[in-house]
């Protein structure tokens, strides 16, 4: 479908087309009508399914074809990270390079004169903020932004800002917003925090649902079967054996990475740990760090599963299974990037296996399992003996007498 049969504006389809956008992909061609007629949104979409201009196309039309205030906030775009804002930001500069669309980002870790200029502008009234949203409250509560004539409001990576801890934030700025306005909700996923979120503050909305897209084919996906205590010698002994260049550990819980941090950074690897208690600096030094070379590996909760684009990650290691088949395909999805080879390992421990199942199930592909190798004499730093015959249980191997304390 082209850009034409859904919108009106000329100025709009010069832009969109200025951009190279042809055709609408899936998400766009089932969003973009209802958000026209003001319909309310729930939205289970990927990045890289193009949601950014499916919310973005029907607020910029209706902001220009109808009477709205000129000197209040228009539309409110919430993203979990100053990256996101600043891509969601940059598309909208190009949907209405033709249009007079106001706008503004709003996020953290900036200098004195950027916050200075997001105080004038929420002041003044800007037609779309795109916003995080700790940094959007901050503003809120000495008085900066008044979103009393808020006609749009939009969640994008929803589910990645409740893992952020963003769930408190989000309902207070909601709190500020009037009854009466057009809701739009984009998540990666559909856990019960976000089905329950979506009841609250969404109204009668029309559900979008893609199919779970596929890893790309230069990816070799892998999966180890382990008990849970044997995944930290493990990953050791796979570093042994090939010596991180470029690598991503993805694990569930900020508590988890602390540990793996620790534990690798104590053996004098090249690593940094990501998460969300570090500050927007921190974080923007750490990803510095890895693109220059001076960081080999980095543990990470899902905060960079998504939105992030560097060249050249050879691995990404799930050090637990993701809890949905969209976080898997987003995780390995960091490596083989630029029709690159690259290789993407899970670790499946014996709770895990039939969420794993459940994952190649949605994505269409048995991964190859490797179970853990023999000893190979003393000089091992694993040791895992097994009988002649591996002995099974709930589908992966049992290893016997297995030292991981000779590691750590």
């Amino acid at each position: 479908m082209k850009f034409e049969d859904l919108l009106t504006n000329d100025d709009l389809l010069d832009a969109v087309y200025d951009m190279h956008f042809d055709e609408c992909t899936p998400v766009q061609e089932k969003a973009i009508p209802p958000a026209l007629e003001g319909k309310d949104i729930l939205a289970v979409a990927q990045t890289g399914t193009g949601k950014t201009a499916a919310y973005l196309l029907p607020v910029i039309e209706q902001l220009i074809n109808d009477n709205y205030p000129q000197d209040r906030v228009n539309c409110v775009v919430m993203a979990p990270t100053r990256e996101l804002a600043q891509q969601i930001d940059r598309q909208l500069e190009g949907f209405s390079y033709y249009l007079p669309i106001s706008s503004i980002p709003i996020y953290g870790g900036t200098d004195g004169h950027t916050y200075e200029r997001q105080r004038r502008s929420l002041k003044s009234g800007a037609d779309i903020i795109i916003a995080t949203p700790g940094r959007l409250l901050t503003h809120i509560n000495v008085g900066e932004v008044d979103l009393s004539k808020v006609s749009f409001f939009i969640l994008d990576e929803a589910d990645r800002m409740l893992d952020m801890g963003f769930l408190e934030d989000i309902l207070k700025i909601i709190g500020k917003l009037p009854k009466q306005r057009q809701t739009m909700m984009f998540s990666a996923t559909m856990p019960v925090k976000i089905k329950k979120l979506a009841k609250k503050i969404l109204n009668n909305p029309v559900e979008i649902k893609l199919a779970v897209s596929k890893p790309a084919e230069k990816i070799k996906q892998q999966a180890y079967m382990c008990y849970e205590s044997q995944k930290l010698p493990l990953l050791k002994q796979l570093f042994e054996a090939n010596p991180p260049k470029k690598v991503i550990i993805f694990a569930g819980a900020k508590k988890k990475v602390k540990e793996l941090y620790h534990a690798l950074n104590n053996k004098k690897y090249k690593v940094a740990q990501m998460h969300s208690d570090l500050s927007q600096t921190e974080r923007d030094n750490v990803m510095f760090d890895f693109k220059a070379g001076k960081i080999n590996v980095i543990i990470a909760t899902d905060i960079i599963s998504r939105g992030i684009d560097i060249d050249n990650i050879e691995t990404v290691i799930n050090f637990e299974v993701p809890k949905e088949a969209e976080e898997y395909v987003h995780r390995i999805g960091r490596t083989a990037r630029a029709d690159k080879e690259g290789t993407g390992i899970t670790f499946i421990g014996e709770k895990e296996i039939g969420r794993f199942k459940r994952i190649e199930k949605a994505i269409h592909k048995e991964i190859e399992k490797i179970t853990l190798p023999e000893e190979k004499g003393k000089s091992s730093k694993i040791s895992h003996k097994q009988d002649k015959t591996p002995k099974k249980k709930l589908g992966f191997v049992i290893i016997q007498n297995y030292k991981s304390q000779l590691l750590f």
